[in-house]
């Protein structure tokens, strides 16, 4: 299958998707797959893990897919041979996988309620690995919980909101990774062993923000990627 990756002459609005332009800190997330609030005790348990019927394509590597992942970075909006998907980061993550011949959405039906970020979830519990695993490999994709009220009621209530692409691990344990996050698709970080932590006294970022700062929040709200990581999950061959 062929994809065609296409820069967009018109600009995207900033509610778009799974990104809102923060306020307080130069990256927030969002999504908008789905405005209907999910059944919370479906997220997890919706779809029984299986992998018998999405083989992955003969000859598709980890490298290939990140080298696919970072052609989008800094691109504002996608088409798959002609048709644009939805430039959020469930779409991006989907657009990325049917280069190479998996639909990330494929088998991820989760009510009414479902969002991308569930659907690619759920996809990858039924015909890939999810694990908490602190060093991911490159090509694991990186979910997050709570980056926004996706049910509208105030509470921390909000799982899987937020889907990445893990593109390389430092040294040091600080994961970076590609999504589409505020205005355009960017590199972000993570490091699960300094989760509330942005950056060192010597200005080196561990973790960038991922929520943005609203009056509404409960207090004690996070906002680092480390806190608000969810799971690593790949649908890659080992």
């Amino acid at each position: 299958m062929r994809i065609a990756f296409i820069i967009a002459a018109v600009a995207i609005a900033t509610l778009a998707g799974c990104a809102t332009t923060p306020t307080h800190s130069p990256r927030t997330s969002r999504s908008t797959e789905s405005s209907t609030p999910p059944r919370s005790a479906e997220l997890r348990r919706g779809v029984p893990p299986q992998s018998c019927c999405h083989p992955t394509p003969k000859g598709l590597t980890r490298s290939s897919i990140v080298r696919s992942a970072a052609t989008l970075v800094g691109e504002t909006t996608i088409t798959s041979e002609g048709r644009r998907i939805r430039y959020d980061c469930a779409g991006v993550m989907r657009a990325i996988f049917l280069k190479h011949g998996i639909d990330l959405y494929a088998g991820g039906v989760d009510g009414s309620g479902a969002n991308g970020v569930r659907l690619i979830y759920n996809h990858v519990r039924r015909y890939g690995t999810l694990h908490r695993a602190q060093t991911p490999r490159p090509g694991d994709l990186i979910f997050f919980d709570n980056t926004w009220d996706f049910n509208g009621d105030g509470r921390l209530n909000d799982p899987l909101t937020h889907v990445g692409i893990v593109e390389r691990v430092g040294a040091d344990g600080t994961v970076t990774f590609i999504s589409r996050v505020a205005s355009a698709i960017e590199r972000y970080r993570m490091n699960l062993k300094y989760p509330h932590v942005h950056k060192t006294k010597d200005g080196h970022i561990l973790n960038d923000f991922i929520r943005r700062k609203r009056s509404s929040d409960p207090p004690g709200t996070r906002r680092l990627t480390g806190e608000l990581f969810a799971s690593f999950g790949t649908r890659l061959p080992s």
